[in-house]
């Protein structure tokens, strides 16, 4: 019975020492929270300001004064936060340590969520779907805010072929004009909105199509970013004196590679050109719209005296192209197929040009200089005998070139340098247009066009009417800015008129 007794009296004694271990462990350690709430700008103490804390403990508001305390939080790392209607939630850091006031202070700024976002934009031009738009694209929209606010732009311009993205930050205008767009291509545009404080707000996405086979009847280059580039044009449809240069140009080859020489076959609906392959220069071919180019010789580069004075022509309706190869004179099938050797100079001399009449397959019309690019010599060659049938111009001094021939075969144009220079660096001084009657006794006769002294003229071709010329005209000083005119024949009141600037190597079908 004792023994009983005894086991009941320890096992209290055991409940109890148990039970004092356990109230020592859950004893909660606490410390305290005090701080200030102000106003950023202003600096005033903001009333009535929620404190609360993460992890979760005591919830207070700060008095008249801004101030607040939280007493008896536990030990622990908390996240204090400061809300007050129209202010933009704080939040502060803070560890409580047993026996101590964490001290936290605010600085509320104005709350901007009443604030209501822009109006997604409307895109107004170019419209949805359209089609046959030009290179140059000016893109219109409209946007507004609720509040008036300031508002800045993106566009957002997306090719349909490449994928690439191009960005554009306009800033506050509605209109931004973008260049050199690519033809025949499907572009999506989209405007972006900001107010600077809330989220963006995009528009729907529009579409729209370039040119896909611009009716210009011009080509030319230009230079730009360091290499040649071919371009498209036409005359402005305004005649007289408020007629505008560089009407409807369209850019055909890239900038990143050297393109130049454009002729153009409407026949095929090709345009042959130079370009630079494997260290040569070879003849290509593409499309009205710049597509489809393809290189067009292989066995012999175009080749001779300065890669830009040589020139080559559509030949036989267009079936072949003939061009020079030091003195020989090739053609190759407008396919790339069909290499053949044509003509062979007699004396050695170098075939710069070539040109042919429309009438005669048999006949070709030559310049030949020798590796200095003097001893100028223009003449008729029938190619069948290969033999010379009509001497146009030779026995002179200087530089000449830029030859032409007539349907017919009855007249020829040419450029001369009538100052006779012949110097080590090619350098010509007065470059004048000659007419030559094929066949007659008389000298070739200089047209009386707007040239003046210091000018050159050069690149002359024949209307397709042969009812006027184009060339190019720049002043002999190294880095002078070339243009392209035309000239009327029989009315010599008129001025030339200025077609495009900045620019050379015009051709015209």
């Amino acid at each position: 019975m004792m023994n009983k007794y005894n086991f009941f009296i320890c096992a209290i004694l055991l409940i109890l020492v148990v039970s004092c271990s356990e109230d020592t462990i859950d004893i909660v350690r606490t410390g305290n929270i005090s701080g200030k709430v102000t106003d950023k700008v202003t600096g005033a103490a903001l009333e009535n300001v929620k404190i609360t804390t993460n992890p979760a403990s005591t919830t207070v508001f700060t008095d008249s004064v801004g101030r607040f305390r939280l007493n008896d939080v536990a030990v622990d790392d908390y996240s204090v936060q400061a809300e007050l209607a129209g202010y933009a939630t704080g939040f502060e850091s803070t560890a409580v340590i047993e026996g101590n006031t964490a001290q936290v202070s605010f600085e509320l700024t104005v709350s901007n969520t009443q604030n209501l976002p822009p109006v997604a934009p409307t895109l107004v031009s170019p419209e949805d779907g359209a089609e046959e738009l030009p290179l140059d694209v000016t893109f219109i929209w409209e946007a507004s805010d609720p509040e008036n606010d300031e508002l800045s732009y993106t566009l957002d311009l997306r090719n349909g072929t490449t994928d690439e993205m191009e960005i554009y930050e306009v800033g506050q205008d509605t209109t931004f004009t973008v260049s050199n767009l690519q033809l025949a291509t499907m572009y999506f545009w989209q405007v972006t909105v900001t107010d600077g404080t809330n989220d963006p707000v995009s528009s729907i996405i529009s579409d729209f199509k370039t040119l896909t086979l611009p009716d210009n009847p011009y080509l030319f280059v230009k230079e730009k970013n360091g290499n040649l580039v071919i371009y498209s044009g036409a005359k402005d449809t305004v005649i007289g004196p408020n007629s505008q240069p560089d009407f409807n140009v369209l850019q055909l080859t890239s900038d990143n590679t050297n393109s130049f020489s454009p002729r153009k076959s409407n026949i095929l609906n090709k345009i042959a050109f130079l370009r630079n392959s494997g260290g040569s220069t070879h003849i290509f071919t593409m499309n009205f719209n710049g597509t489809g180019v393809t290189q067009i010789t292989s066995q012999k580069p175009i080749a001779g005296f300065r890669t830009e004075e040589l020139e080559f022509t559509w030949a036989q309706n267009d079936s072949k192209i003939y061009y020079p190869h030091f003195d020989k004179l090739y053609s190759v099938n407008s396919d790339g197929s069909g290499f053949k050797l044509e003509y062979t100079t007699s004396d050695g001399a170098f075939i710069s040009e070539v040109a042919v009449p429309q009438f005669d397959d048999d006949l070709v019309m030559l310049k030949t200089n020798n590796s200095s690019g003097y001893d100028i010599r223009i003449y008729t060659a029938r190619l069948s005998t290969q033999s010379e049938e009509n001497i146009i111009f030779e026995n002179v001094n200087g530089a000449a070139g830029g030859i032409d021939i007539s349907a017919n075969a009855d007249k020829a144009l040419f450029t001369w340098d009538i100052s006779g220079s012949q110097n080590s660096s090619y350098r010509i001084f007065n470059s004048r247009i000659f007419l030559y009657n094929i066949g007659s006794p008389n000298t070739p006769i200089p047209l009386e066009t707007d040239v003046l002294d210091g000018e050159n003229e050069h690149d002359v071709k024949f209307s397709p009417s042969e009812g006027e010329i184009i060339f190019t005209r720049v002043k002999n000083n190294f880095g002078a800015v070339p243009a392209i005119y035309s000239f009327v024949f029989d009315q010599q009141s008129q001025d030339d008129q200025l077609l495009f600037t900045d620019s050379f190597m015009p051709d015209w079908e």
